[in-house]
């Protein structure tokens, strides 16, 4: 089931096509990335969901509805452009940005209360917004972001300007409103953050959506092929064997006897194949296959370059 489906959107702004037959669907209860590089039309997509701005061409749909005026109660936004008024008081924002979400003025002061205890600002309710430092007036607008309880959430680099402990800490909320079966929008140029944290992606470049689908299942599509070998035994031995149907890429020795080489299958080699010409010759130890980073698949898919950063998955220890 998808809370949120965009149909075939196109959005221009005089000769310039910021949005050219986009489409995503955003599953329930997930965390769905939506990645690009600068100007590549995401934030023009997440004011058409906000209801900011309107589609030129495409539907939209919130809950299987068509999406209207009703739906934006259900929607929190953190916009990439943070902003508080700066000469009210902090507590009096966060109230009056309650307020305007419809939320009753006791369930407000109550829910508030409770987030601004659990994010350690409690003793700021009462000083002026400018006093804050920028991580200070992030959490504010975090917690002004989810305080309705919206069903989706949409979050445009939600960590910019925070620290790494608070921004653990951001990290470990969101990942907690998706227990709690909050649908979670992430825009972000942190691939780290998305290999953590995201179920799907959609990766948009020039207006166009180049690449989607689940993080595991892309990351699969882009292995290369290539494998980690640990083994004990002479290094000549180990180059010598693999001379038909394997290309070693690189080569490290531990010890005297005990190396790593990374090594790709060519001709539909598999690793079964690769076990059974090494085996002879040295002691396998472990084999890693090599997968591409979600770093390295951005770069290559808009740059059409390969990465230079892997990670490795275990097959044998």
């Amino acid at each position: 089931m998808y809370i949120l489906r965009a149909e075939h959107i196109y959005k221009h702004f005089g000769n310039y096509t910021a949005l050219k037959d986009v489409s995503i669907a955003v599953k329930k209860g997930t965390v769905f990335g939506l990645l690009g590089p600068n100007g590549a039309g995401k934030t023009t997509l997440i004011r058409i969901i906000n209801q900011i701005t309107g589609p030129d061409e495409g539907k939209l749909f919130f809950d299987e509805e068509k999406l209207s005026q009703m739906h934006v109660a259900k929607i929190g936004y953190l916009p990439e452009e943070r902003g508080l008024y700066k000469k009210m008081n902090v507590g009096e924002q966060a109230m009056y940005l309650a307020r305007l979400k419809g939320m009753p003025k006791k369930e407000a002061f109550h829910e508030l209360n409770k987030w601004f205890k659990k994010f350690e600002i409690e003793h700021w309710w009462n000083k002026k917004v400018e006093e804050l430092s920028k991580g200070m007036a992030q959490k504010v607008q975090f917690i002004t972001t989810v305080i309705h309880k919206p069903s989706l959430l949409i979050l445009d680099e939600p960590f910019s300007g925070f620290d790494p402990i608070n921004a653990n800490l951001i990290r470990n909320e969101i990942l907690e409103l998706k227990k709690q079966g909050v649908t979670i929008i992430f825009s972000t140029h942190n691939m780290g953050s998305v290999e953590e944290m995201c179920d799907d992606i959609a990766l948009i470049n020039k207006s166009e959506v180049l690449l989607s689908g689940s993080v595991k299942e892309i990351k699969k599509q882009h292995a290369k092929n290539i494998f980690e070998v640990e083994f004990n035994g002479n290094m000549l031995a180990f180059a010598n064997a693999l001379w038909a149907g394997y290309e070693l890429i690189d080569k490290n020795m531990h010890d005297n006897n005990h190396h790593s080489c990374t090594v790709r299958l060519l001709n539909n080699n598999t690793v079964n194949n690769l076990l059974e010409t090494l085996i002879p010759h040295v002691s396998i130890r472990g084999l890693k296959e090599v997968v591409p980073t979600m770093n390295d698949i951005f770069i290559e898919t808009v740059q059409g370059t390969s990465g230079v950063s892997q990670s490795s998955t275990n097959l044998t220890e």
